[in-house]
């Protein structure tokens, strides 16, 4: 059975570790590929969410360098776009030459914010050189200058005289988060996504939603014009990680659901192996006792009527006895191989009943006379009590007598120094029952559940010494499930047992 264990263990744990490792590692790259996939869409997103903010300002400028020589005109597009604060021009390389335009609320404050861009454009010489040099290769590049609370975006122009000029605006960037790029985040975001824009101190500006956030983002990356902004992307629902884990949570679950099926598996049929095991060691250990059994009685009948054959007996009370033992012995004889007989008919179940409505008190009474000749020979003390005015049962009257014998038949075999077999009839909770009662050696606890079985003895103490075929009290119980009746067994080591075999009354009474 070790090997056997083993062996099953083999079989299919080795298989479903492989499986496992396998799933794992499969779940692994699934979850690096998802993860993969939902980074390059946030970054899609923000990248749009840039890219239109990109659009607008080239928008903008696009329309300055049209209007840029009719100074009303630039203060009526700052009027109609509020976000902008001021828009400024001057010739390359010549501060001095700086022209500003400012819209009402901003012209008291002209002079500090020429004097902010003039010190920004001083201290960025080398990147509006640059600005130039990608002029020159037919490419206009959009650049942010950031102090405090205004953002300056400069560009380059080549005017109708073919002189370079330096172009810029300011803008006040938290009114062109909410004005110019909210409507555009809740576009994209379509309630799928949070999408947050904060500053470079975490402070939260706004979301798609309107609403507060002080959660965590999946990505973030600063906005290209206004770079002391960042635009971070947040799940409405679950974030990634809370996919991922899910999912990974499900599987190990379901693979835990297939261990435990699969181990259950193993362990019904080791069980099953054991007990058809067991099962054969059992019919191994039945053939065995049988034929002990039916080579006791031949034996003697052999011995005793060789002996009566040959004449060697001259005494007639002696002849009389051989006749006695030969005749016991060949009803003993007749019963082993009845018992068998009707046990293969109830496992092929072939045994046919005849039921009856019968009084039980009539059936024990014809057993009690039978053997009572029998047990007091053996020295025995048999004795019945039957409660009179018994309802009838519907039987099969000698079934039910083979079912009483057979544990009659037990009680003598485990009796040892008191014995006593009493009989008894009565009634309980409306039902009819006889009981089979011995003071023999008992039968231990753990081993009662299993003495019903068929080709079960008891491998311990002096039962063991007794021979049996072990299917008595299997047919015994076979018999009582036919009347669809309840055999039920009270005993205790070393003071006796006690069966009670009990049957409903005929509904037809």
């Amino acid at each position: 059975m070790k090997k056997i264990g083993i062996i099953l263990i083999l079989i299919i744990i080795l298989p479903v570790g492989f499986l496992i490792f396998n799933e794992i590692g499969k779940l692994n790259d699934t979850e690096k590929v998802l993860e993969e996939t939902y980074k390059n869409q946030l970054e899609a997103i923000l990248f749009s969410v840039n890219q239109y903010s990109d659009d607008i300002l080239n928008s903008w400028a696009n329309k300055i360098i049209e209007i840029k020589n009719d100074r009303s005109s630039l203060r009526n597009f700052i009027t109609d776009n509020l976000v902008i604060k001021s828009i400024f021009s001057l010739t390359k390389n010549n501060f001095e030459s700086i022209h500003f335009v400012f819209d009402k609320q901003t012209e008291t404050q002209s002079d500090s914010i020429r004097k902010l861009i003039g010190s920004l454009l001083f201290a960025n010489e080398n990147l509006i050189d640059k600005l130039f040099e990608y002029q020159k290769s037919g490419y206009r590049k959009l650049e942010p200058l950031n102090r405090d609370n205004l953002s300056i975006v400069i560009f380059t122009n080549q005017n109708a005289s073919g002189s370079d000029e330096l172009i810029g605006l300011a803008i006040n960037p938290d009114l062109f988060v909410r004005k110019i790029l909210l409507p555009r985040l809740q576009q994209v975001s379509q309630n799928q996504f949070r999408i947050v824009i904060r500053d470079s101190n975490d402070r939260f500006i706004i979301s798609s939603d309107n609403k507060e956030f002080t959660g965590g983002v999946e990505s973030e990356k600063p906005v290209w014009l206004l770079p002391q902004y960042k635009v971070g992307i947040a799940f409405a629902g679950p974030t990634i990680q809370d996919l991922i884990r899910s999912r990974a949570t499900n599987n190990i679950l379901l693979i835990g659901v297939l261990l435990l099926i699969l181990l259950a598996a193993v362990v019904f049929v080791y069980s099953a192996v054991k007990k058809e095991l067991e099962l054969a060691q059992l019919k191994a250990d039945f053939v065995s006792n049988v034929s002990h059994e039916l080579r006791t009685p031949l034996a003697l009948i052999s011995m005793f009527a060789e002996t009566l054959e040959l004449d060697r007996v001259k005494n007639d009370e002696k002849k009389k006895e051989y006749y006695s033992i030969i005749s016991q012995e060949a009803n003993r004889l007749g019963r082993i191989v009845n018992s068998i007989l009707n046990f293969a008919k109830m496992e092929a179940g072939k045994r046919k009943f005849n039921f009856e409505p019968t009084n039980l008190n009539d059936v024990i009474e014809n057993i009690f006379q039978t053997y009572s000749y029998h047990l007091y020979n053996k020295g025995f003390k048999f004795e019945k009590y039957l409660t009179d005015n018994l309802p009838a049962v519907r039987i099969d009257s000698e079934a039910i007598s083979e079912a009483v014998i057979n544990l009659i038949d037990n009680a003598i075999k485990y009796s040892n120094e008191k014995k006593e077999v009493i009989l008894r009839t009565g009634i309980s909770d409306r039902k009819v029952y006889v009981e089979v009662s011995d003071k023999g050696i008992g039968i231990a606890p753990d081993e009662q559940k299993k003495i019903f079985d068929k080709f079960y003895r008891v491998s311990s103490g002096l039962i063991h010494n007794v021979k049996g075929t072990g299917i008595g009290l299997s047919l015994v119980k076979q018999i009582v499930d036919a009347h669809n009746g309840k055999i039920e067994l009270e005993s205790k080591t070393g003071a006796g047992s006690t069966f009670r075999i009990t049957l409903f009354p005929d509904s037809n009474n």
